[in-house]
């Protein structure tokens, strides 16, 4: 497989790419569309705008933004630069962003008018100790302060930058905070090249993307997963991208999916659940998809079986990280296994190792290694935790898996949720699984809880569809059934909503650390 050239900048690749695509919608958001033509305009402008405000190569900018269509201009402008986007989840808190802008040392915000207060706020934390010196503002409220510039007017001030920065494809380009499911957020560290491997590796013969597709992706573009649905996927492709500020609830997916009429959808496992339980979905004809995608953690087989049968369309379910950029484990378009997470994508190799480093035989659950092309570099200023994650050529997953005779992967949980109960292991998305095959269940969550002599015994908390009812009791006799015995929830706690993190990941240790709580 070819390589990206020695010398590589992401954004003008993909400005070069596109020149002959000038007049074709490139985003389109809730009140505003895109062209090529417009986007590559602005990426420049973008650029000459941070380095007049003093902006150096390899300085970091912070991007608190929802997603618009400012969003790419705004990210691809500082690739374009040299100048280093760090990428952040909307929906943290104050003391999450006071931590982050320390953390990258940013020299510059590039904000919406909405995550103005809680920006505010973090800012007044970091007091003196910001090194914030310019904050641009994408759809500002009426009143700004003195240091707040709307980012639009100032883009249409901007003389474009007269060329890109000269960056390697090996060189920093952009960082991803982790999701946090498992604690503090890690600065990740991403190169250029690594852009250009996921579309390669992933993108292109996962997906087939055509000029003509439209894309619309749940996941939003601060995430991993999100940037490459949204963004280089999508524009390696000529493509164009829907984009959607709001949370991503059944009913405002549907209103894109049945306006718009996108061809690929990305999303994942509990959206995809609450959608087929949803009584506004939308009929087959009201909607265009060929083909979606899932990640975050693994779809049940029944949703995806549901969801085919419906639409028509297969979910290709998959298993990425921030730490490889995008999905590297995957079910194939015409080859889909649900209930597995599919076979390597050519280009990465995976190995199933037990806790002490040995190949694990086939059948057996191991904990998952991975080598390929779009790894970062490292976590910013944790040497323990990069040392920890990257391994040499290879990076620790955190997650436990089993694969077939065929090749087949099959999820068995996070290393750190694995619970041994009565001496074997038992995988909390296992027991899970089987709880969401009951009509009346919408998702579920398992932990292991210590019993009065210490030893531990598995929890479920379970969330029940509207207008529905189940027992526990009617519940652990369902799981028994599908099940072998050691493997049914001990006790059952009926919930309103589970913890999760903005990619919908389900927090466990939030649930372990509610358990360890009470008297």
């Amino acid at each position: 497989m070819d390589m990206p050239p020695e010398r590589f900048n992401f954004a003008t690749f993909l400005i070069e790419r596109n020149t002959a695509r000038g007049e074709r919608v490139a985003y389109r958001d809730d009140t505003r569309s895109l062209s090529y033509g417009a986007l590559h305009d602005g990426i420049r402008r973008c650029a000459g705008l941070l380095r007049t405000a003093g902006l150096q190569r390899e300085q970091r900018v912070l991007l608190l933004m929802h997603d618009n269509v400012d969003w790419p201009v705004a990210f691809l402008g500082a690739l374009y630069a040299g100048v280093v986007p760090v990428a952040v989840n909307t929906l943290l808190t104050a003391d999450d962003y006071a931590y982050m802008l320390q953390h990258s040392r940013a020299q510059a915000v590039l904000t919406s008018g909405a995550l103005l207060p809680v920006l505010r706020e973090a800012l007044a934390k970091v007091g003196d100790a910001s090194e914030v010196r310019q904050l641009w503002v994408s759809t500002p409220p009426p009143e700004l302060r003195a240091d707040e510039t709307p980012f639009l007017a100032a883009l249409d001030a901007a003389v474009p930058l007269a060329a890109p920065a000269e960056t390697l494809a090996d060189e920093a380009a952009f960082w991803l905070y982790s999701s946090g499911s498992t604690g503090r957020p890690k600065g990740t560290v991403h190169t250029h090249g690594n852009l250009w491997w996921t579309g390669e590796l992933y993108g292109k013969p996962f997906l087939a993307l055509r000029e003509n597709d439209i894309v619309f992706s749940a996941a939003k573009l601060f995430f991993a997963y999100g940037l490459g649905n949204g963004l280089t996927f999508p524009l390696m492709a000529g493509a164009t991208t829907v984009l959607m500020a709001e949370r991503p609830t059944p009913a405002a997916v549907f209103k894109r999916l049945v306006e718009h009429k996108p061809t690929v959808f990305y999303g994942v496992p509990t959206l995809y659940a609450g959608m087929l339980a949803s009584p506004e979905l939308p009929a087959r004809s009201q909607v265009a998809l060929r083909v979606c995608t899932s990640a975050g953690e693994a779809l049940p087989r029944e949703i995806g079986e549901r969801f085919t049968a419906h639409f028509g369309a297969e979910i290709l379910d998959g298993i990425g990280s921030t730490e490889m950029l995008h999905i590297f484990l995957s079910n194939r378009a015409g080859e889909v296994h649900y209930g597995s997470t599919g076979k390597p994508v050519p280009g990465y190799e995976l190995e199933l190792r037990d806790e002490e480093g040995r190949p694990v035989a086939a059948g057996e659950v191991g904990d998952l290694f991975i080598k390929g092309p779009s790894a970062a570099l490292m976590y910013w200023h944790n040497r323990e935790k990069s040392r920890a994650t990257y391994q040499g050529e290879w990076l620790k997953s955190g997650d436990k898996y089993s694969v077939d005779a065929d090749g087949y992967y099959t999820y068995a949980g996070r290393s750190d949720d694995m619970l041994k109960v009565s001496g074997q292991y038992v995988s909390p998305f296992e027991v899970e699984s089987a709880l969401a095959q009951h009509t009346a269940v919408l998702e579920a969550a398992v932990i292991g809880v210590a019993d009065a002599e210490g030893l531990t015994k598995t929890k479920a908390f379970v969330v029940l569809k509207a207008g529905t009812s189940a027992s526990e009791d009617e519940l652990k006799a369902f799981v028994k059934s599908r099940l072998t015995p050691h493997k049914y929830p001990r006790s059952i706690e009926f919930v309103p909503e589970l913890p999760k993190t903005a990619t919908g990941k389900i927090q466990r240790f939030k649930l372990r650390e509610r358990e360890a709580g009470k008297p």
